[in-house]
């Protein structure tokens, strides 16, 4: 197995992240961002929205909580109802953009301040069981990359029909 992802080069790939959502999110018209490309899937404001709660509640908020005590106990917490509640496809999603942009900074800089000895330390989370500051990490790198192919999919989506036969170049 190659080495684990060290915090200097997680950090940036977390900043390259907030970099490509950010200029994504600025070449887009707001009638794409707030696309819905099916009933009950996230429009990309309301992904980018679940990236900030998962930012704060998940990966920097848990660190934090794990830092702070002794093996502590992780709690989970309900995304779906969270993002219902933030009602993010309705925001600006320059507003989302730059709340983004302030918690990932808060965050690339607890990541950069990480020592060695505490990618060892680690929590007990609810349905997952023991978690590590390192295995954090490196989920905080596959979730945004998960999220961000969402975004990219979406505006995929919703520039299908709008193809016409250049669509069979992809079907190809």
């Amino acid at each position: 197995m190659d080495s684990p992802l060290m915090p200097p080069e997680v950090a940036a790939l977390l900043e390259a992240a907030m970099a490509t959502l950010r200029a994504e999110l600025g070449a887009l018209p707001e009638r794409v961002v707030a696309w819905h490309p099916a009933a009950g899937e996230w429009c990309a404001k309301e992904v980018l929205g679940h990236l900030i709660e998962a930012e704060r509640r998940g990966f920097a908020g848990r660190i934090r909580i794990i830092l702070a005590g002794h093996d502590p106990a992780l709690g989970g917490w309900d995304q779906v109802e969270v993002a219902r509640a933030r009602r993010d496809c309705e925001r600006a999603a320059g507003t989302l953009a730059e709340e983004f942009a302030a918690t990932r900074r808060e965050s690339v800089a607890l990541v950069v301040g990480l020592r060695a000895a505490d990618l060892g330390r680690g929590g007990r989370h609810p349905k997952v069981g023991p978690l590590r500051v390192a295995e954090l990490l490196h989920e905080w790198v596959h979730h945004d990359r998960n999220h961000l192919r969402q975004m990219l999919a979406n505006v995929q989506t919703f520039a299908w029909p709008h193809m016409g036969n250049a669509q069979r170049f992809s079907t190809a």
